[in-house]
Protein backbone atom coordinates (compact mmCIF):
# COMPACT_ATOMS: atom_id res chain seq x y z
CA UNK A 1 0.00 0.00 0.00
CA UNK A 2 1.39 3.45 -0.99
CA UNK A 3 1.88 5.93 1.69
CA UNK A 4 -0.09 8.60 -0.19
CA UNK A 5 -2.95 5.57 0.78
CA UNK A 6 -1.86 5.97 4.55
CA UNK A 7 -2.11 9.46 4.94
CA UNK A 8 -5.16 10.83 2.35
CA UNK A 9 -5.73 13.69 4.54
CA UNK A 10 -2.23 15.27 4.61
CA UNK A 11 -0.96 18.22 2.81
CA UNK A 12 2.65 19.74 2.99
CA UNK A 13 3.45 17.07 5.72
CA UNK A 14 0.11 18.23 7.85
CA UNK A 15 -3.07 17.50 8.25
CA UNK A 16 -5.27 18.88 6.22
CA UNK A 17 -8.18 18.06 7.51
CA UNK A 18 -9.40 15.22 10.02
CA UNK A 19 -12.68 14.43 8.50
CA UNK A 20 -13.23 11.11 11.22
CA UNK A 21 -10.95 9.55 13.58
CA UNK A 22 -9.44 5.90 13.05
CA UNK A 23 -10.76 3.70 16.15
CA UNK A 24 -8.18 0.95 17.21
CA UNK A 25 -8.67 -2.15 16.61
CA UNK A 26 -7.06 -5.46 17.37
CA UNK A 27 -3.54 -5.21 15.96
CA UNK A 28 -3.12 -1.41 15.45
CA UNK A 29 -1.92 0.78 17.22
CA UNK A 30 -3.52 3.48 18.46
CA UNK A 31 -3.82 6.97 16.57
CA UNK A 32 -2.72 5.20 13.39
CA UNK A 33 -3.72 7.12 10.44
CA UNK A 34 -4.30 4.55 8.19
CA UNK A 35 -8.13 5.49 6.46
CA UNK A 36 -9.10 2.29 7.61
CA UNK A 37 -8.84 -0.22 10.31
CA UNK A 38 -6.30 -2.78 9.27
CA UNK A 39 -6.12 -6.31 11.45
CA UNK A 40 -3.02 -7.83 11.19
CA UNK A 41 -2.03 -11.11 13.28
CA UNK A 42 -4.04 -14.82 12.68
CA UNK A 43 -5.93 -14.74 9.34
CA UNK A 44 -9.73 -15.49 10.15
CA UNK A 45 -11.73 -18.41 9.17
CA UNK A 46 -15.02 -18.21 8.11
CA UNK A 47 -15.16 -22.57 8.46
CA UNK A 48 -17.33 -22.69 11.27
CA UNK A 49 -20.00 -21.10 12.98
CA UNK A 50 -17.47 -19.80 15.83
CA UNK A 51 -16.53 -17.32 13.16
CA UNK A 52 -19.34 -15.96 11.64
CA UNK A 53 -19.05 -11.85 11.78
CA UNK A 54 -22.59 -11.39 11.88
CA UNK A 55 -23.57 -12.67 15.23
CA UNK A 56 -25.00 -16.17 16.53
CA UNK A 57 -28.04 -16.52 13.67
CA UNK A 58 -28.35 -17.90 10.80
CA UNK A 59 -26.06 -20.57 9.49
CA UNK A 60 -23.99 -23.53 11.08
CA UNK A 61 -21.84 -25.70 9.13
CA UNK A 62 -23.17 -24.52 5.42
CA UNK A 63 -26.79 -25.08 6.70
CA UNK A 64 -29.65 -22.61 7.00
CA UNK A 65 -32.17 -25.05 8.21
CA UNK A 66 -35.69 -23.28 8.00
CA UNK A 67 -34.04 -19.28 7.42
CA UNK A 68 -34.85 -18.36 4.09
CA UNK A 69 -34.62 -14.60 5.03
CA UNK A 70 -30.58 -15.05 4.15
CA UNK A 71 -29.44 -15.32 7.68
CA UNK A 72 -30.24 -13.21 10.24
CA UNK A 73 -30.05 -9.99 10.62
CA UNK A 74 -27.74 -7.90 12.31
CA UNK A 75 -27.57 -4.37 14.13
CA UNK A 76 -24.07 -2.87 15.56
CA UNK A 77 -24.42 -4.68 18.68
CA UNK A 78 -23.92 -7.74 17.37
CA UNK A 79 -21.06 -6.68 14.93
CA UNK A 80 -17.86 -7.69 15.47
CA UNK A 81 -15.09 -6.44 13.29
CA UNK A 82 -12.47 -8.72 14.69
CA UNK A 83 -14.70 -11.64 13.48
CA UNK A 84 -14.92 -11.29 10.31
CA UNK A 85 -12.02 -9.33 8.92
CA UNK A 86 -9.66 -12.00 6.67
CA UNK A 87 -6.23 -9.88 5.77
CA UNK A 88 -4.75 -11.45 2.80
CA UNK A 89 -1.54 -13.31 3.82
CA UNK A 90 1.30 -13.08 1.42
CA UNK A 91 3.11 -15.57 2.69
CA UNK A 92 0.41 -18.11 3.00
CA UNK A 93 0.86 -21.22 1.20
CA UNK A 94 -1.36 -22.39 -1.25
CA UNK A 95 -2.07 -26.01 -2.24
CA UNK A 96 -1.26 -25.84 -5.92
CA UNK A 97 -4.28 -27.72 -8.26
CA UNK A 98 -2.92 -29.89 -11.18
CA UNK A 99 -5.69 -30.67 -13.39
CA UNK A 100 -6.30 -34.01 -14.42
CA UNK A 101 -7.24 -32.90 -18.14
CA UNK A 102 -6.48 -30.08 -20.55
CA UNK A 103 -9.51 -28.66 -22.71
CA UNK A 104 -7.68 -30.44 -25.86
CA UNK A 105 -8.04 -33.88 -23.78
CA UNK A 106 -11.96 -33.80 -23.53
CA UNK A 107 -14.24 -36.15 -25.47
CA UNK A 108 -15.83 -33.30 -27.56
CA UNK A 109 -16.94 -31.79 -30.78
CA UNK A 110 -13.43 -30.41 -32.56
CA UNK A 111 -15.04 -27.56 -33.76
CA UNK A 112 -16.51 -27.06 -30.20
CA UNK A 113 -12.83 -27.89 -28.95
CA UNK A 114 -11.30 -25.42 -31.40
CA UNK A 115 -13.91 -22.29 -30.19
CA UNK A 116 -12.74 -23.17 -26.03
CA UNK A 117 -8.84 -23.09 -27.55
CA UNK A 118 -9.67 -19.43 -29.94
CA UNK A 119 -11.12 -17.91 -26.04
CA UNK A 120 -8.01 -19.06 -24.82
CA UNK A 121 -9.39 -21.61 -22.14
CA UNK A 122 -6.21 -24.44 -22.17
CA UNK A 123 -6.45 -25.80 -18.40
CA UNK A 124 -9.50 -26.47 -16.85
CA UNK A 125 -10.39 -24.96 -13.20
CA UNK A 126 -10.64 -27.82 -10.44
CA UNK A 127 -14.79 -27.10 -10.83
CA UNK A 128 -14.36 -27.53 -14.71
CA UNK A 129 -11.73 -30.31 -14.57
CA UNK A 130 -14.10 -32.60 -12.24
CA UNK A 131 -17.44 -31.78 -13.76
CA UNK A 132 -16.87 -31.91 -17.22
CA UNK A 133 -16.27 -35.85 -17.42
CA UNK A 134 -19.50 -36.88 -15.64
CA UNK A 135 -22.17 -34.22 -17.19
CA UNK A 136 -20.22 -35.84 -20.54
CA UNK A 137 -21.11 -39.08 -19.43
CA UNK A 138 -24.63 -37.93 -19.01
CA UNK A 139 -24.60 -38.14 -14.80
CA UNK A 140 -26.78 -36.12 -12.63
CA UNK A 141 -24.74 -33.58 -10.49
CA UNK A 142 -24.23 -31.92 -7.57
CA UNK A 143 -21.54 -29.13 -7.87
CA UNK A 144 -20.52 -27.42 -4.82
CA UNK A 145 -18.14 -24.46 -5.63
CA UNK A 146 -17.43 -20.44 -4.70
CA UNK A 147 -18.48 -18.18 -7.07
CA UNK A 148 -15.67 -17.40 -9.70
CA UNK A 149 -14.65 -20.54 -9.95
CA UNK A 150 -15.87 -21.07 -13.72
CA UNK A 151 -18.78 -23.79 -12.75
CA UNK A 152 -20.85 -22.15 -15.68
CA UNK A 153 -18.33 -23.37 -18.07
CA UNK A 154 -18.50 -26.51 -16.42
CA UNK A 155 -21.90 -26.97 -17.59
CA UNK A 156 -22.10 -25.19 -20.95
CA UNK A 157 -18.94 -27.16 -22.14
CA UNK A 158 -20.62 -30.66 -22.11
CA UNK A 159 -23.90 -29.30 -22.60
CA UNK A 160 -23.33 -28.06 -26.10
CA UNK A 161 -21.42 -30.59 -27.22
CA UNK A 162 -24.87 -32.92 -25.75
CA UNK A 163 -26.60 -30.23 -28.95
CA UNK A 164 -24.41 -31.18 -30.94
CA UNK A 165 -24.22 -34.77 -31.54
CA UNK A 166 -27.96 -34.50 -31.20
CA UNK A 167 -29.76 -30.83 -32.84
CA UNK A 168 -33.17 -31.62 -31.28
CA UNK A 169 -32.02 -31.76 -27.51
CA UNK A 170 -33.07 -28.65 -25.65
CA UNK A 171 -31.52 -27.52 -22.20
CA UNK A 172 -33.38 -25.55 -19.55
CA UNK A 173 -31.25 -23.45 -17.27
CA UNK A 174 -32.86 -21.59 -13.92
CA UNK A 175 -30.84 -18.99 -12.33
CA UNK A 176 -32.31 -16.48 -9.65
CA UNK A 177 -31.51 -13.30 -11.33
CA UNK A 178 -31.52 -11.59 -14.63
CA UNK A 179 -27.69 -10.42 -14.82
CA UNK A 180 -26.93 -14.44 -14.26
CA UNK A 181 -29.20 -15.10 -17.32
CA UNK A 182 -27.82 -12.81 -19.44
CA UNK A 183 -24.25 -13.79 -18.32
CA UNK A 184 -24.68 -17.10 -18.91
CA UNK A 185 -25.94 -15.95 -22.49
CA UNK A 186 -23.31 -14.17 -23.05
CA UNK A 187 -21.09 -16.70 -22.07
CA UNK A 188 -23.03 -19.66 -24.06
CA UNK A 189 -22.55 -17.29 -27.33
CA UNK A 190 -18.56 -17.06 -26.91
CA UNK A 191 -18.38 -21.15 -27.09
CA UNK A 192 -21.05 -21.62 -30.13
CA UNK A 193 -19.73 -19.18 -33.30
CA UNK A 194 -20.59 -21.27 -36.22
CA UNK A 195 -22.42 -24.05 -34.39
CA UNK A 196 -25.55 -22.92 -35.08
CA UNK A 197 -26.80 -22.98 -31.66
CA UNK A 198 -29.11 -20.74 -30.56
CA UNK A 199 -30.70 -19.58 -26.99
CA UNK A 200 -33.20 -17.42 -25.38
CA UNK A 201 -33.25 -15.46 -22.25
CA UNK A 202 -36.33 -15.30 -20.81
CA UNK A 203 -36.58 -12.99 -17.81
CA UNK A 204 -38.63 -10.57 -15.95
CA UNK A 205 -38.11 -6.81 -16.55
CA UNK A 206 -37.84 -7.35 -19.99
CA UNK A 207 -40.94 -7.59 -22.82
CA UNK A 208 -42.55 -10.65 -22.55
CA UNK A 209 -43.44 -10.46 -26.21
CA UNK A 210 -40.23 -10.98 -27.97
CA UNK A 211 -39.31 -13.52 -25.04
CA UNK A 212 -42.20 -15.56 -26.52
CA UNK A 213 -40.94 -15.19 -30.40
CA UNK A 214 -37.93 -16.51 -29.50
CA UNK A 215 -39.35 -19.77 -27.82
CA UNK A 216 -41.16 -20.21 -31.10
CA UNK A 217 -38.11 -20.83 -32.83
CA UNK A 218 -37.40 -23.52 -30.27
CA UNK A 219 -33.77 -22.42 -29.06
CA UNK A 220 -31.53 -25.35 -28.38
CA UNK A 221 -30.86 -23.84 -24.84
CA UNK A 222 -33.55 -21.55 -22.52
CA UNK A 223 -32.25 -19.84 -19.91
CA UNK A 224 -34.58 -17.95 -17.22
CA UNK A 225 -35.72 -16.91 -13.93
CA UNK A 226 -38.29 -19.05 -12.30
CA UNK A 227 -40.91 -16.45 -12.15
CA UNK A 228 -40.52 -15.52 -16.10
CA UNK A 229 -40.42 -18.95 -16.70
CA UNK A 230 -43.64 -19.78 -14.78
CA UNK A 231 -45.21 -17.02 -16.68
CA UNK A 232 -44.06 -18.45 -19.64
CA UNK A 233 -45.30 -22.20 -19.01
CA UNK A 234 -48.92 -20.77 -18.21
CA UNK A 235 -49.45 -18.88 -21.27
CA UNK A 236 -48.17 -22.15 -22.83
CA UNK A 237 -45.34 -20.68 -24.87
CA UNK A 238 -42.75 -22.66 -22.70
CA UNK A 239 -43.11 -26.90 -23.06
CA UNK A 240 -40.98 -28.81 -21.09
CA UNK A 241 -41.82 -32.09 -22.52
CA UNK A 242 -39.25 -31.49 -25.14
CA UNK A 243 -36.66 -30.55 -22.65
CA UNK A 244 -34.53 -33.58 -21.22
CA UNK A 245 -31.57 -31.44 -19.47
CA UNK A 246 -32.55 -28.97 -16.79
CA UNK A 247 -29.51 -27.50 -15.14
CA UNK A 248 -30.22 -25.40 -11.56
CA UNK A 249 -27.31 -22.75 -11.21
CA UNK A 250 -27.05 -21.00 -7.89
CA UNK A 251 -30.02 -23.16 -6.35
CA UNK A 252 -29.39 -22.28 -2.66
CA UNK A 253 -29.77 -18.39 -3.78
CA UNK A 254 -33.34 -19.03 -5.53
CA UNK A 255 -34.15 -20.56 -2.36
CA UNK A 256 -33.04 -17.59 -0.15
CA UNK A 257 -35.21 -15.95 -2.99
CA UNK A 258 -38.68 -17.57 -2.34
CA UNK A 259 -38.27 -19.64 -5.51
CA UNK A 260 -38.62 -22.95 -3.66
CA UNK A 261 -42.30 -23.52 -5.00
CA UNK A 262 -42.05 -22.45 -8.52
CA UNK A 263 -38.45 -24.42 -8.35
CA UNK A 264 -40.33 -27.73 -7.57
CA UNK A 265 -43.06 -26.81 -10.29
CA UNK A 266 -41.07 -26.37 -13.06
CA UNK A 267 -38.88 -29.55 -12.24
CA UNK A 268 -41.97 -31.56 -12.14
CA UNK A 269 -43.01 -30.69 -15.72
CA UNK A 270 -39.79 -31.86 -17.07
CA UNK A 271 -39.95 -35.24 -18.91
CA UNK A 272 -38.56 -38.52 -16.85
CA UNK A 273 -35.66 -39.57 -16.90
CA UNK A 274 -33.82 -36.53 -17.91
CA UNK A 275 -30.33 -35.17 -16.93
CA UNK A 276 -30.85 -33.05 -14.26
CA UNK A 277 -27.35 -30.90 -12.66
CA UNK A 278 -27.75 -28.59 -9.41
CA UNK A 279 -24.62 -25.86 -8.81
CA UNK A 280 -24.78 -23.71 -5.57
CA UNK A 281 -22.16 -22.31 -3.20
CA UNK A 282 -23.91 -24.28 -0.28
CA UNK A 283 -26.23 -26.74 0.68
CA UNK A 284 -29.29 -26.67 3.05
CA UNK A 285 -31.83 -29.13 4.01
CA UNK A 286 -34.57 -27.81 1.64
CA UNK A 287 -32.10 -28.37 -1.42
CA UNK A 288 -30.67 -31.47 -0.59
CA UNK A 289 -34.63 -32.28 -0.22
CA UNK A 290 -34.83 -31.12 -4.09
CA UNK A 291 -31.84 -33.24 -5.15
CA UNK A 292 -33.02 -35.93 -3.45
CA UNK A 293 -37.01 -35.62 -6.09
CA UNK A 294 -35.14 -34.52 -8.86
CA UNK A 295 -31.71 -36.06 -9.58
CA UNK A 296 -30.74 -39.77 -9.62
CA UNK A 297 -27.85 -41.34 -8.21
CA UNK A 298 -26.01 -37.58 -8.23
CA UNK A 299 -22.30 -37.59 -8.66
CA UNK A 300 -21.33 -34.74 -6.41
CA UNK A 301 -18.14 -32.24 -6.87
CA UNK A 302 -16.94 -29.64 -3.99
CA UNK A 303 -14.36 -27.49 -4.83
CA UNK A 304 -15.31 -24.85 -1.87
CA UNK A 305 -12.26 -24.55 0.26
CA UNK A 306 -13.32 -21.49 2.21
CA UNK A 307 -15.61 -18.64 1.76
CA UNK A 308 -13.54 -15.71 0.96
CA UNK A 309 -10.85 -16.00 -1.19
CA UNK A 310 -7.46 -15.98 0.53
CA UNK A 311 -6.97 -13.19 -2.33
CA UNK A 312 -9.34 -10.48 -0.89
CA UNK A 313 -7.92 -8.44 1.51
CA UNK A 314 -10.26 -7.06 4.37
CA UNK A 315 -11.02 -4.63 6.43
CA UNK A 316 -12.85 -2.38 8.14
CA UNK A 317 -13.86 1.88 8.03
CA UNK A 318 -14.20 3.75 10.84
CA UNK A 319 -16.84 6.03 10.82
CA UNK A 320 -17.78 8.05 14.40
CA UNK A 321 -21.11 9.46 14.97
CA UNK A 322 -21.71 13.07 13.69
CA UNK A 323 -18.96 12.37 10.44
CA UNK A 324 -20.59 12.79 7.44
CA UNK A 325 -20.57 8.99 5.67
CA UNK A 326 -20.46 10.40 1.92
CA UNK A 327 -17.36 12.64 2.87
CA UNK A 328 -15.32 9.32 4.67
CA UNK A 329 -16.06 7.67 1.19
CA UNK A 330 -15.24 10.41 -1.16
CA UNK A 331 -11.71 10.70 0.58
CA UNK A 332 -11.49 6.89 -0.21
CA UNK A 333 -12.32 6.91 -4.02
CA UNK A 334 -10.05 9.64 -4.91
CA UNK A 335 -7.06 7.50 -4.13
CA UNK A 336 -5.54 6.22 -7.84
CA UNK A 337 -5.96 2.78 -5.81
CA UNK A 338 -9.55 2.70 -6.35
CA UNK A 339 -9.54 2.17 -9.82
CA UNK A 340 -12.62 -0.15 -10.41
CA UNK A 341 -15.04 0.16 -7.35
CA UNK A 342 -18.35 -1.84 -6.77
CA UNK A 343 -20.39 -0.42 -4.28
CA UNK A 344 -23.25 -1.93 -1.90
CA UNK A 345 -26.28 -0.07 -0.64
CA UNK A 346 -29.14 -1.43 1.05
CA UNK A 347 -31.96 0.02 -0.72
CA UNK A 348 -33.01 0.63 -3.95
CA UNK A 349 -33.47 4.40 -3.21
CA UNK A 350 -30.32 4.57 -1.87
CA UNK A 351 -28.37 3.35 -3.82
CA UNK A 352 -29.76 5.63 -6.66
CA UNK A 353 -29.27 8.45 -3.91
CA UNK A 354 -25.35 7.81 -4.11
CA UNK A 355 -24.54 7.06 -7.71
CA UNK A 356 -26.23 10.47 -8.56
CA UNK A 357 -24.43 12.26 -5.83
CA UNK A 358 -20.93 10.70 -6.83
CA UNK A 359 -21.86 11.68 -10.21
CA UNK A 360 -22.65 15.19 -9.13
CA UNK A 361 -18.59 15.17 -7.78
CA UNK A 362 -17.17 14.17 -10.43
CA UNK A 363 -16.98 10.40 -10.40
CA UNK A 364 -18.01 8.23 -13.70
CA UNK A 365 -20.84 6.21 -11.54
CA UNK A 366 -24.00 4.14 -12.28
CA UNK A 367 -26.06 2.44 -10.22
CA UNK A 368 -28.28 -1.16 -10.60
CA UNK A 369 -30.97 -2.31 -8.39
CA UNK A 370 -34.72 -3.64 -9.03
CA UNK A 371 -36.40 -0.04 -9.52
CA UNK A 372 -33.96 0.20 -13.07
CA UNK A 373 -35.54 -1.94 -16.73
CA UNK A 374 -33.69 -5.09 -17.46
CA UNK A 375 -32.21 -2.47 -20.46
CA UNK A 376 -30.55 -0.07 -18.12
CA UNK A 377 -29.35 -2.51 -15.52
CA UNK A 378 -27.32 -4.28 -18.27
CA UNK A 379 -26.36 -0.87 -20.03
CA UNK A 380 -25.05 0.29 -16.48
CA UNK A 381 -22.83 -3.32 -16.05
CA UNK A 382 -21.98 -3.41 -19.81
CA UNK A 383 -20.42 0.30 -18.94
CA UNK A 384 -18.78 -1.08 -15.56
CA UNK A 385 -17.10 -4.20 -16.91
CA UNK A 386 -15.80 -2.36 -20.34
CA UNK A 387 -14.31 0.63 -17.46
CA UNK A 388 -15.99 3.33 -18.93
CA UNK A 389 -17.34 3.98 -15.82
CA UNK A 390 -15.12 3.95 -12.37
CA UNK A 391 -17.99 3.48 -9.88
CA UNK A 392 -21.10 0.87 -9.59
CA UNK A 393 -23.55 1.52 -7.26
CA UNK A 394 -25.82 -1.90 -6.29
CA UNK A 395 -28.06 -3.43 -4.60
CA UNK A 396 -27.66 -7.21 -3.33
CA UNK A 397 -29.19 -8.20 -6.33
CA UNK A 398 -25.97 -8.07 -8.39
CA UNK A 399 -23.93 -9.99 -5.05
CA UNK A 400 -24.61 -12.90 -7.04
CA UNK A 401 -23.31 -15.38 -9.98
CA UNK A 402 -22.25 -11.99 -11.67
CA UNK A 403 -18.81 -12.09 -13.08
CA UNK A 404 -16.71 -8.70 -13.35
CA UNK A 405 -12.62 -8.66 -14.17
CA UNK A 406 -10.59 -6.41 -12.72
CA UNK A 407 -12.56 -5.05 -9.72
CA UNK A 408 -10.19 -4.09 -7.31
CA UNK A 409 -12.69 -2.56 -4.33
CA UNK A 410 -15.76 -3.98 -2.59
CA UNK A 411 -17.05 -1.39 -0.28
CA UNK A 412 -19.90 -2.47 2.02
CA UNK A 413 -21.39 1.52 2.48
CA UNK A 414 -24.23 -0.15 4.08
CA UNK A 415 -23.70 -3.47 6.46
CA UNK A 416 -25.20 -6.25 4.49
CA UNK A 417 -28.34 -8.27 5.91
CA UNK A 418 -26.37 -11.34 6.58
CA UNK A 419 -22.74 -13.21 6.67
CA UNK A 420 -23.43 -15.28 3.43
CA UNK A 421 -24.58 -12.09 1.97
CA UNK A 422 -21.19 -10.29 2.80
CA UNK A 423 -19.66 -12.97 1.62
CA UNK A 424 -21.13 -13.32 -1.78
CA UNK A 425 -20.48 -9.14 -2.30
CA UNK A 426 -16.56 -9.34 -1.54
CA UNK A 427 -16.14 -12.29 -3.81
CA UNK A 428 -16.58 -9.39 -6.63
CA UNK A 429 -12.98 -8.63 -6.06
CA UNK A 430 -9.97 -10.58 -6.15
CA UNK A 431 -11.31 -12.92 -8.72
CA UNK A 432 -9.13 -14.77 -11.38
CA UNK A 433 -5.47 -14.81 -9.18
CA UNK A 434 -5.64 -11.51 -9.13
CA UNK A 435 -6.02 -9.30 -5.22
CA UNK A 436 -8.77 -7.13 -3.70
CA UNK A 437 -10.05 -5.12 -1.27
CA UNK A 438 -12.97 -5.36 1.02
CA UNK A 439 -13.74 -2.28 3.00
CA UNK A 440 -17.02 -2.57 5.30
CA UNK A 441 -18.06 1.06 6.83
CA UNK A 442 -18.90 0.85 10.42
CA UNK A 443 -20.86 4.00 12.14
CA UNK A 444 -19.58 3.91 15.81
Amino acid sequence: MSDKFKRPFTSGGKPARKPYNITSTPGMSAGGSRPYANSSGPRKSFGGASRRPFGGGGYAGGSRGGNRGGGKKFGMSSFDPSRFINKAVITEQVEHFTPEHKFADFLIEEKLKANIIKKGYVLPTPIQDRAIPHVLRGSDVVGIANTGTGKTAAFLIPLINKVLLNKNERVLIMVPTRELAVQIGDELRGFTPGLGIFSAICVGGAGIGPQMSELRRKPNFVIGTPGRLKDLLERKTLVLSAFNTAVLDEADRMLDMGFINDMRTILSLLPSPRHTLFFSATLSTEIERLIGEFLREPVRISVKTRESAASIEQDIVRVPRGTDKLTVLHDLLIQPEFNKVLIFGRTKHGVEKLSKTLLAKGFKSESIHGNKTQNKRQKALDLFKRDHVKILVATDVAARGLDISGVSHVINYDLPSSHEDYIHRIGRTGRAGKKGKALTFIEA
